[in-house]
This record gives C-alpha cells, sequence and structure tokens, in this order.
C-alpha cells in the first residue's frame, strides 16, 4: 500500500476502513488517528457505533475536560396545541456530531415543551438580576413582619428559595417526571452523550402577554 491515505485501509478482520472516514470521526471527536480507526474496525465501519466505543474507552476529549466550551448545538422551536404558547430555546453541545444525534434533539424537544408548560424567566440562579432579588426580598419581609423576629430571616430564606426555584429552568421540578429537577434531566444528558452540555437562552411567548 503506498503513502496516499485516501486509500482504504484494512484492519485484521479484512474489514475496509477508508481515511476519509477516519478523518471524519477525527474531526467529531478529536480523538487520535489509531483510535479512531480501531473504533471504525470495531463497529464495522459505522461512525455512530465507532462514536460510542470511543466513548466507552474514555478516549474522548470531552470526557477528560468536563469544563470544556460548548460552541454546537441547536436552536429549536415548539409551538403549544392552539398555537398560543411557543418556545424558541438555544442548547449548546461541544461537537457537530453530538448535536445531529437523536438523543440530544430529544433533550432539546424537551427542554423546549417543558419551558412553554411551566413558564421559566431564567435559566438559573445566576442569572437573575440583583434588583430582582432585592425587590422580591423586600416583599418577603414585608410578609413576615407579624412574625417573631428570630425566625423572621429564615423565613425569608425559605421563600427566596422558592421564588428562585420556580423562576429558573434548571431548577425546577420536571414536567414530564416531577421527581426529578430539570438540571437532573441535562446532566443525565450529558452522561449519556459523554459532552458537556448547556442551556445559553430562550424565549417564550404567550398571546396576551407583553401588550399595554
Amino acid at each position: 500500500m503506498n503513502g496516499n491515505w485516501e486509500k482504504s485501509r484494512k484492519g485484521d478482520s479484512g474489514l475496509d476502513v477508508s481515511a476519509q472516514l477516519v478523518k471524519e470521526l477525527r474531526e467529531k471527536t478529536q480523538a487520535g488517528f489509531m483510535e479512531c480507526r480501531k473504533a471504525l474496525l470495531e463497529a464495522g465501519g459505522d461512525i455512530e457505533k465507532a462514536f460510542e466505543v470511543l466513548k466507552q474507552k474514555g478516549s474522548l476529549q470531552a470526557q477528560k475536560k468536563s469544563d470544556r466550551m460548548t460552541s454546537e448545538g441547536i436552536v429549536s422551536s415548539y409551538i403549544h396545541a392552539g398555537n398560543k404558547i411557543g418556545v424558541l430555546v438555544e442548547v449548546n453541545c461541544e461537537t457537530d456530531f453530538v448535536a445531529r444525534t437523536e438523543d440530544f434533539r430529544e433533550l432539546v424537544k424537551n427542554l423546549a415543551m417543558h419551558i412553554a408548560a411551566s413558564s421559566p424567566s431564567y435559566v438559573e440562579k445566576k442569572d437573575i438580576p440583583q434588583d430582582v432579588m432585592d425587590t422580591a426580598r423586600k416583599k418577603f419581609e414585608e410578609e413576615v413582619q407579624d412574625k417573631p423576629e428570630k425566625v423572621r430571616g429564615q423565613i425569608v430564606q425559605g421563600k427566596l428559595d422558592k421564588f428562585m426555584q420556580e423562576k429558573c429552568l434548571l431548577d425546577q421540578p420536571y414536567v414530564k417526571d416531577p421527581g426529578i429537577l430539570v438540571k437532573d434531566l441535562v446532566a443525565a444528558a450529558i452522561a449519556k452523550l459523554g459532552e458537556n452540555i448547556t442551556v445559553n437562552r430562550f424565549s417564550r411567548f404567550q398571546i396576551g402577554e407583553g401588550n399595554d
């Protein structure tokens, strides 16, 4: 065999694995050439199965760097029955390969449906503006003026915690399974897909809301 990498290379099983296929898998996973080639041979030339082989063997750089940037992903929409509520949501991952998987797209769809049903205002607690928190705290402090002074702070904090959970997407109970939070749903997808996943932003539209 000559040095033309576009020609096929054969494994011990006699299976042909083209260099182009290896290159494609490398671009999607950033694993080494030989690791990709071995994974493709093991997967019978199926690139999706090879991806799973690499993930199981811990060869993906994504598994080694939990803080890796999420620069890929998709924007998805959901229109509720009756066309009265609509949602746009952007969810990011690390590679275009994962962004195109059925599991990732199903996650994004479920997140959009949850947003339509639960109407969060922010992705997570750190996104809540300080003036919003200050206004909420003042309101709750006024509500507990008739309580003993020694328990007022505890009651106010409890109300603030509930307020943040209700307003933040990741801290809301997941509508399809209230026994878990939305952030648990995302964490399960991260574990399954082997990449960091983040909810970047969303917008929820409802007929009549926002009108003066």
